[in-house]
């Protein structure tokens, strides 16, 4: 057996070249997979002490634990927590989830914007977007 074999590595989805000490693997640290959708979200601080916004976003992927997005915001510090509130929808009758989410990752972009990843820490409930005023 020469050092010019390749091997698939069905761990991490490459092909690997070299003897299995040559290997070099990553670990995934996510504990569920990601699916690459856009789900429109409002994105805000939890907290009253941080200077406040309103960002409008389209995630690029979501999971049961978390999401993934791009932003211009500058706002974003890692530790951070946000609601998050999805799917976003100013219509009159939408129906959305709220979410407490801790921002886990930001890194600079080469174009301008930010890549934002969130933890969910825990779902604040369900908001409706218009509320109708029955008499008692």
């Amino acid at each position: 057996m020469g050092s010019g074999f390749s091997q698939f590595d069905p761990m991490n989805g490459h092909s690997t070249k070299g003897p299995a000490s040559a290997r070099v693997t990553r670990t995934e640290r996510r504990s569920s997979r990601r699916c690459k959708i856009s789900q429109l979200m409002r994105i805000r601080p939890s907290d009253p002490e941080r200077p406040d916004f309103d960002d409008i976003r389209g995630t690029l992927s979501v999971s049961r634990t978390g999401l993934y997005f791009h932003s211009s915001e500058t706002a974003y510090e890692v530790g951070m927590r946000l609601f998050v509130s999805m799917p976003y929808s100013s219509g009159p009758s939408s129906m959305t989830r709220e979410y407490l989410t801790e921002v886990v990752r930001r890194e600079p972009l080469p174009n301008g914007l930010y890549g934002v990843g969130l933890k969910i820490l825990m779902e604040m409930g369900l908001q409706a977007g218009f509320n109708v005023g029955y008499p008692y």
